[in-house]
């Protein structure tokens, strides 16, 4: 009885046995470990290395009208067997069966029907064939065939049993790192061999792999060559099951794979093993045919559609069970990655050119030449009328095509200008990148902008839009996804030439520009829990500001929470600027930089007020200061009469320290100085205003204190005549100034550089610097120069907002250059169980910078938002 295509499925189903076709090949759709235990297969222990498999065979004996018999015997030890004849066109009218001997137990098995594969799978080609797919059935030394029910018509010649040994392999290893890969030396490379081209990138990583050298194939097999796709490009997937499989340990599937090897190339005659990619129960991935795992290999799987996809078989049978979630997994990942390669995307749909006139198992008819819409992650019964891969694997399918990475993930534009992979693009110190993907938002946790390996700027899963500052230089830019499901891909690069000059700083007299609680620069009222204000600055500086340099103030907070600012226009980063409790007053100063005129403001959690005083702003068109490193030195205490009369500053008290000239600071041409404030023993809520020496003070506050608080601050203070004054509004406070450099008209100084804001410490988490808190009297050093887009030369300073938390004790922290001794000045000042921030400007001498905490233990977090280069 004719079957047609699907040969032998009724019979195997009326005898209630399942055998399934696993494998078609081609007409080509567009015309064109270590160490294991003996082999239980082999009859001799292996040495390390490749393996030869063995192929035996058995001659069947003709019986007459239609039927043949190979009588039940011992064997040689075998794991993988078919039955194949001479003429690869014949067809066995009759039903092929055969059963085996356990070699452990000595057990026969049940009977399986052998299912006839389809003629010409992997091209017209000498020596093929006829034969029946190949069933593993685990090590054994006996097999019966019987070829029955032929109804009188003549069977084809030469018709043998096929028993293969794949050589030593089945150590009971559980993990892949430990698969028994079976060592028989044979003349193979040491290495798998590495095409001239790589293949394209993908969206998706490319997942771990075993080799062909690592599973053991035999290359003395493969002598002809790689065949690859005639366009190159794969459209779709195709997946499939081995079927009519014995129940295996993952410690063989390297062992089945080979006998499949031996199989494919000794019985049918092909060029190689059929399938691209194979994946078994545990979710391990097998290199196939042969030809890189990143080219368009074209295999023998899928009759008719060969030319445009690859596959993938699971080991196993699926007819009555579905696969593991871990072989569904490893689909996922080989899948997502071969169709990243190409722009392709695990849920899409595609078009491929029939190879033949022929149906699929559901029954639709197609025409060779003609083209057909499929799912790119497709069954084998999709394209070709087969059960595979089984009835069981084959719905799973639906729910897989959902579980990839974001797929055609791609940047559509930089700063308005279409990219393109590869592409270079110009841009300035602004960098805006747009991008697109086919997964919908709702399957996408979180988007980040990658410039030159480092993550700088975070979305949510609904953006397809990002900012982020840039150094002068050129950089390779991506847009990395992370989908729900916590997979993640990554947009291929563009390189974006960014041209940025270095800015000057333009100190300006102290004045207010926010205040919300008058409403002063934006809406009157405290900024509530997750909520944004945004503050035009770029008018107040009277000139085009790349940065500005603001002391911002949190007060009435209502629950413990922290404040971020940063440039309008950009995703805000996780770097912090203010950290507060409920009662607090807290200021610090920032150096944040501008691209659209306005600066943003973020609160965490709770209600708080917020202030906002300009001292200056960094430019790099017109005149400006030119910044010089200078100490730390500390240049005032009232405590001990240092620069200025001894005693604490009064209600209301002024003192005004001369800088210019003084200790090696230039006489003339200073325009600004950096200090490092400390306001110590208040007796008094107050604050204190540090200001130009001959011009009126402001209302603007730089320390806002509380009895019994010591609490620092950095201030950028202009210098109109030489000095500096100190304004302390009630009771009595000491006051302590160390500077950390000055800006001046010296064409020697260093420009600044906008970068960041982006966390380069954080001793909670090991970033940057060992993991675990500073101890009394210890110290951290990080490296600065040359890490994450940090220039490696020229550096003479960095702009660091550094926050101490956790503190078990009264301390303080000096930051300093690493390579010089530590002075007695001090950057945070913090009590048990506060959370303190303060910016720093230090000088870089060796390329790192120190961190020193006197006494407890404390963690600390370094934020960059700058540097100061030649």
């Amino acid at each position: 009885m004719k079957i047609g295509r699907v040969r032998g499925t009724a019979l195997a189903a009326a005898l209630g046995v399942v055998a399934v076709l696993g494998i078609q090949g081609v007409a080509n759709g567009t015309g064109a470990a270590d160490g294991g235990e003996a082999s239980p297969y082999s009859a001799r222990a292996r040495e390390k290395g490749p393996v030869e498999g063995e192929l035996h065979k058995l001659a069947l004996k003709p019986k007459g009208r239609g039927e043949a018999v190979l009588s039940q015997q011992g064997t040689e030890p075998f794991g993988l067997l078919g039955v194949s004849w001479s003429d690869p066109e014949a067809e066995v009218k009759g039903r092929i069966e055969a059963r085996t001997r356990d070699a452990d137990s000595g057990k026969w098995s049940k009977w399986v029907v052998l299912e006839q594969a389809e003629p010409g799978l992997d091209g017209k080609r000498p020596g093929l064939r006829g034969a029946t797919e190949p069933v593993w059935v685990g090590p054994s030394d006996g097999a019966e065939v019987r070829v029955i029910g032929g109804g009188g018509a003549e069977l084809p010649a030469g018709m043998e049993l096929n028993l293969v040994d794949p050589g030593a392999g089945a150590a009971k290893a559980k993990k892949k790192s430990d698969l028994g890969l079976g060592p028989a030396a044979v003349a193979l490379p040491a290495a798998d061999p590495v095409p001239p081209t790589p293949g394209p990138a993908s969206t998706a990583p490319r997942p771990d792999v075993v080799s062909r050298v690592q599973w053991g194939a035999d290359e003395s097999l493969n002598d002809e060559g790689p065949v690859y796709l005639p366009a190159g490009k794969i459209k779709a997937v195709f997946v499939h099951h081995t079927a009519a499989t014995a129940p295996y340990e993952c410690s063989e599937s390297a062992a089945i794979v080979r006998g499949l090897h031996v199989y494919h190339v000794k019985t049918n005659g092909w060029r190689d093993l059929g399938y691209n990619f194979l994946v078994d129960k545990c979710g391990n991935l097998f290199e196939g045919r042969q030809g890189g795992m990143d080219q368009p290999v074209m295999g023998a799987h899928t009759y008719g559609w060969n030319s445009e996809s690859t596959s993938v078989s699971v080991l196993g049978d699926y007819t009555s069970a579905g696969a593991s979630a871990a072989a569904l997994d490893g689909i996922s990942r080989i899948a997502a990655y071969k169709l990243g390669q190409y722009d392709g995307d695990l849920a899409g749909t595609t078009t491929l050119t029939a190879g033949d006139n022929q149906t699929n198992f559901m029954g639709k008819s197609f025409t060779k030449g003609q083209t057909y819409e499929f799912k790119q992650l497709s069954g084998h019964r999709d394209g070709f009328n087969t059960q595979c891969p089984g009835n069981s694997l084959y719905p799973q399918l639906e729910a897989l095509r959902g579980t990839g990475p974001a797929a055609q993930l791609k940047i559509a534009s930089v700063n308005g200008a279409p990219a393109a992979p590869g592409a270079t693009l110009p841009s300035g110190a602004y960098l805006t990148v747009d991008w697109t993907t086919s997964t919908p938002s709702n399957r996408i946790s979180k988007f980040e902008l990658i410039v030159d390996g480092e993550s700088v700027a975070v979305t949510d899963g609904a953006a397809r839009r990002a900012s982020a500052a840039l150094t002068d230089g050129g950089h390779q830019v991506q847009v990395r996804a992370t989908a729900a499901n916590g997979k993640v891909s990554t947009a291929l690069a563009v390189t974006v030439a960014a041209e940025v000059k270095g800015a000057k700083f333009v100190p300006l007299t102290p004045k207010r520009l926010m205040d919300t609680r008058t409403g002063l620069g934006v809406a009157a009222g405290p900024v509530g829990a997750g909520k944004v204000v945004t503050l035009p600055v770029a008018a107040a500086t009277g000139g085009t500001p790349t940065a500005v340099v603001l002391n911002v103030t949190a007060t009435n907070p209502t629950e413990p929470s922290f404040v971020s600012v940063y440039p309008s226009g950009t995703t805000r980063s996780s770097a912090s600027n203010l950290n507060f409790t409920p009662g607090r007053t807290i200021p610090n100063l920032v150096v944040v930089p501008v691209f659209d005129g306005k600066v943003s403001f973020y609160n965490n959690q709770g209600n708080v007020d917020l202030i906002a005083d300009i001292t200056g702003y960094f430019t790099s068109t017109g005149d400006g200061a030119t910044q010089t490193n200078f100490g730390p030195k500390r240049l005032m205490d009232t405590r001990t009469g240092t620069g200025v009369p001894a005693g604490a500053v009064g209600t209301g008290g002024v003192v005004t320290l001369p800088v210019a000239g003084v200790d090696g600071i230039p006489a003339t041409g200073v325009k600004a100085v950096v200090l490092n404030v400390t306001a110590t023993n208040p007796t008094q809520p107050s604050f204190v205003s540090v200001y130009p020496s001959g011009t009126t003070r402001s209302s603007a506050s730089n320390l806002n204190f509380t009895p019994g608080q010591t609490v620092p601050n950095l201030v950028v203070v202009p210098v109109v005549d030489g000095k500096v004054s100190f304004y302390n509004n009630q009771g009595s406070v000491d006051l302590i100034a160390d500077i950390t450099g000055y800006f001046s008209d010296s064409p020697e100084g260093a420009l600044q550089a906008n970068f960041g804001p982006k966390r380069l410490m954080d001793t909670r988490t090991g970033l940057g610097v060992r993991q675990g808190p500073v101890t009394g009297g210890g110290v951290v050093t990080l490296p600065v120069a040359g890490v994450g887009g940090i220039p490696a030369t020229g550096v003479k300073a960095v702009v660091l907002n550094v926050t101490a938390t956790n503190p078990t004790e009264s301390s303080f922290v000096s930051v300093y250059p690493s390579g010089t001794t530590r002075t007695s000045a001090s950057n945070l000042n913090f009590t048990r169980g506060l959370t303190i921030p303060n910016l720093v400007v230090v000088p870089v001498v060796d390329g790192k910078v120190s961190f020193f905490n006197n006494s407890g233990s404390v963690d600390l977090i370094a934020d960059i938002t700058g540097y100061f280069s030649s």
